[in-house]
C-alpha cells in the first residue's frame, strides 16, 4: 500500500544543501566583482556586453541547480515518492524554476548596466 525506502537518501539530501548553499555564495561573489568592474570599465561600455558575464555567472549557477535539483528530489524521496516519480517531479521543477531565475538575472543585469544602480531604489517602493 505505502511506499517506504528502506535507506532515505538523508546523505544525498544534505549534499544537495550544501551544493546549492556554496555554490549560491560562488555566485554571490561573482556577481559582486562583476558589478564592481562596472564602473571601472566606463569607457569601454560600449564594447562590453552583459551576455560576457553570463560566461563567469554560468559555472555557480549551475551548481545552484543541481544542488536544488537532487535536494528536491532526495526530499521527496524521503516523503515517500518513489525514486523514478521523484526525480521525475524534482527534476522538471526545479530546472524551469532555474531558467526562470536566470531569465530574470539577465533582464536585472541589462537593466542595471544601461540605468545605472539608482534605478534599484528598492526602499521607495514601501
Amino acid at each position: 500500500m505505502y511506499y517506504y525506502p528502506l535507506q532515505p537518501p538523508y546523505f544525498l539530501l544534505l549534499v544537495g544543501f550544501l551544493t546549492a548553499l556554496t555554490s549560491g555564495i560562488a555566485l554571490s561573489g561573482t556577481l559582486k566583482v562583476i558589478v564592481q568592474q562596472w564602473p571601472k570599465d566606463k569607457s569601454t561600455e560600449e564594447k562590453t556586453n552583459t551576455r560576457s558575464f553570463y560566461k563567469q555567472l554560468l559555472v555557480p549557477f549551475f551548481g545552484i541547480t543541481a544542488g536544488v535539483c537532487l535536494f528536491l528530489s532526495c526530499g521527496l524521496e524521503i516523503f515517500g515518492f518513489p525514486s523514478g516519480l521523484a526525480v521525475g517531479v524534482g527534476l522538471p521543477m526545479s530546472l524551469l524554476t532555474c531558467v526562470f531565475v536566470w531569465w530574470q538575472l539577465g533582464g536585472l543585469l541589462d537593466y542595471v548596466k544601461t540605468q545605472g544602480m539608482q534605478s534599484l531604489d528598492l526602499d521607495s517602493w514601501s
